[in-house]
């Protein structure tokens, strides 16, 4: 009945391929973990594993001064008992008074590196949070950064646009202004022009025409003159 119960089908149920596939990420945690240690704590760290295993060594010591102790008290309760193995078991209880004060200094040293591996994480968390604290005030004011030049680009875009378009329309006003004393200018310029080339054509048709009144002006005159001539004898002198 006892076979029947060792099924073989729960042995490959406990190796899962799916365990096997999730260990590389693990290694990856602890690695960035590890990474992230803070020196302090990584000191504190290497001082208590110190002083642990110095507290494991002297425990060991202090068991094998008991159980020579032990010894020693066994042989000297036998009825054959000597006093140089009466001296053992005072050597021996010596011993082990003398080990466990040692334990007793490696176990304040222990508590010593516990303290300060606390104080050690508890800083290492001051600090950690203080870098986050700026690390966040530093992306905050970048953005804030990236933020106000941003807006200064669109408002230098939208002033410049405003800009050109109210500088456009005083342009088209001062050309239209302009245009309009322009012309006023070449108008008045090309009406005197043309008054100048009226004057100017009026005296050409009065000295064209001044020869013909001169000859209608002598024929008069010869005609007076003929009439003289007729006209009474002059009176004889006396």
């Amino acid at each position: 009945m006892g076979r029947p119960r060792k099924n073989p089908a729960a042995a490959p149920a406990k190796k899962a391929p799916a365990k096997r596939g999730r260990k590389p990420a693990a290694k990856k945690a602890v690695a960035k973990v590890a990474a992230a240690v803070a020196p302090g704590v990584a000191k504190a760290q290497k001082a208590l594993d110190k002083a642990q295993a110095a507290v494991a060594a002297q425990l060991a010591k202090v068991e094998a001064a008991a159980k020579k102790q032990a010894e020693a008290k066994a042989k000297a309760s036998k009825p054959k008992a000597t006093a140089a193995t009466k001296r053992a078991v005072a050597k021996a209880a010596e011993k082990v008074k003398a080990e466990k004060a040692k334990l007793a200094t490696v176990k304040e040293a222990l508590r010593a590196a516990k303290t300060a591996l606390k104080v050690a994480e508890i800083e290492a968390k001051a600090s950690e949070a203080e870098a986050k604290a700026k690390a966040a005030v530093a992306e905050f004011e970048a953005s804030l950064q990236e933020k106000a030049e941003a807006d200064l680009a669109k408002a230098l875009a939208d002033f410049e646009a405003k800009w050109k378009k109210a500088t456009a329309r005083k342009i088209a006003a001062k050309v239209k202004t302009r245009t309009a004393k322009e012309n006023a200018k070449a108008k008045a310029a090309a009406k005197k022009l043309a008054a100048k080339a009226k004057a100017a054509a009026k005296p050409a048709a009065k000295k064209k025409a001044k020869p013909a009144k001169a000859k209608a002006a002598a024929k008069p005159a010869k005609a007076k003159a003929s009439t003289g001539r007729r006209g009474r004898p002059p009176k004889a002198k006396k």
